[in-house]
């Protein structure tokens, strides 16, 4: 990566202000999945390593109507992050003005504060300059450590960067360099999975990708226009009835390098005790069933795929995982991952629901690496630059 990094900066002493990615699911006032608040930890042990006068947090979880709303409050993220530094962490009731200026001047030397969410202000999705301003009263130098937001330009992603030195965090600097070797100077052969409900999202990185792939392997409900796209009957299965000209298309330039499934578990109703079978997409899905996995024999053709790959990037679930009867085939794409980086293959996953996916599966140790943002990994595949990346300083 070309851009500078905590370990490129003088921190003694300085108040340090960092954006980290703290959108996670919180339940009843309890944080019910920490990994992106653990994926943040290096990054702050580092700072505090180089003892500083202060470390203030930023970010944003949930989507806030424009103003503050409790059950998008960060104030239950405090204490988990709290346990996994091993130290005090403080929290500020606003992240702007009296209320964060006075908190962030009261910390004790090497006090870290967590200040409340950035978009409780409506100027945060904005990238209000005048919001960034405040922000920047509370620090000497920027940290951006939120690869999950990079692909957004925010009052606290590219806005404050205007005004501070900035510099990366270690992990979107570990997340950068290991999609952007992927897509630069991967291990061949190189292939793509791409799963998730809708081909619309996708289009770019299909076309981006299928320059650089040697095989594009298609799961998920994109699939469902595709294969309609080939002329098959998908019963009530959720087509793109717009997006299937652009799917013939791709399938057209992408000849022998898109795979798609040969075969799909449906069931009668969406949800997981639904009457279900395995059928040949040849033979089509019947009125009134719906595609909601891929089935056996597709997994053994993506398994002949990815035998020999030497590098893998996965963005999109394989089917509705989140029902158990349908995340059969999410499950064994992750374990054909992990089998093959046991090989030595480099795998990544692209953040979002495959990530969840991986997680659930208890296979995320044996994966090379996950990443923390999927729409910002989707829009380094499609090739597009992060303006929260963009911002920082150059090395």
């Amino acid at each position: 990566m070309n851009k500078m990094t905590v370990r490129d900066a003088d921190l003694k002493g300085k108040r340090v202000l960092v954006r980290v990615d703290f959108n996670v699911p919180v339940d009843n006032g309890t944080v019910t999945d920490d990994t992106r608040v653990r994926a943040a930890v290096p990054t702050l042990k580092y700072i505090l390593d180089q003892k500083p006068r202060s470390v203030v947090l930023m970010s944003h979880l949930g989507r806030p109507k424009g103003g503050p709303e409790p059950k998008y409050s960060l104030a239950p993220v405090a204490p988990v992050l709290e346990k996994l530094l091993g130290q005090k962490v403080y929290f500020a009731e606003d992240c702007v003005g009296p209320t964060a200026e006075q908190a962030a001047a009261s910390l004790p030397e090497g006090g870290v504060l967590l200040l409340e969410n950035t978009r409780f202000y409506k100027g945060e999705e904005k990238n209000d300059l005048d919001l960034a301003q405040q922000m920047v009263k509370l620090g000497d130098i920027y940290v951006n450590d939120a690869f999950g937001s990079a692909h957004r330009a925010h009052s606290s992603t590219e806005g404050v960067a205007r005004y501070l030195p900035a510099v990366s965090g270690l992990l979107m600097e570990k997340e950068i360099d290991y999609l952007a070797t992927a897509l630069e100077s991967p291990k061949r052969p190189f292939v793509a999975i791409l799963g998730g409900a809708k081909v619309s999202d996708k289009i770019a990185v299909i076309e981006a990708l299928l320059g650089k792939v040697d095989k594009l392997l298609i799961g998920g409900g994109m699939a469902n226009t595709f294969l309609k796209a080939k002329g098959y009957a998908m019963g009530k299965s959720l087509v793109e009835a717009e997006a299937i000209e652009t799917a013939r298309d791709l399938l057209q330039k992408g000849g022998d390098k898109l795979v798609l499934p040969v075969d799909a578990v449906i069931g009668d109703d969406f949800k997981n005790d639904a009457n279900q079978q395995t059928i040949s997409l040849e033979a089509g899905v019947p009125e009134g069933w719906s595609m909601y996995d891929i089935g056996p024999k597709t997994v053994d053709l993506f398994a002949q795929t990815l035998k020999d790959a030497r590098t893998v990037v996965w963005n999109g679930p394989m089917g509705v995982f989140e029902m158990s009867n349908f995340a059969k085939g999410t499950n064994a794409v992750a374990k054909l991952l992990a089998d093959i980086t046991s090989k030595g293959a480099v795998t990544i996953i692209g953040g979002g629901d495959s990530a969840a996916a991986v997680e659930q599966s208890g296979l995320a140790g044996q994966i090379t690496h996950i990443s923390t943002g999927g729409g910002a990994s989707l829009e380094m595949l499609e090739g597009k630059a992060l303006p929260g990346v963009v911002a920082l300083k150059d090395k």
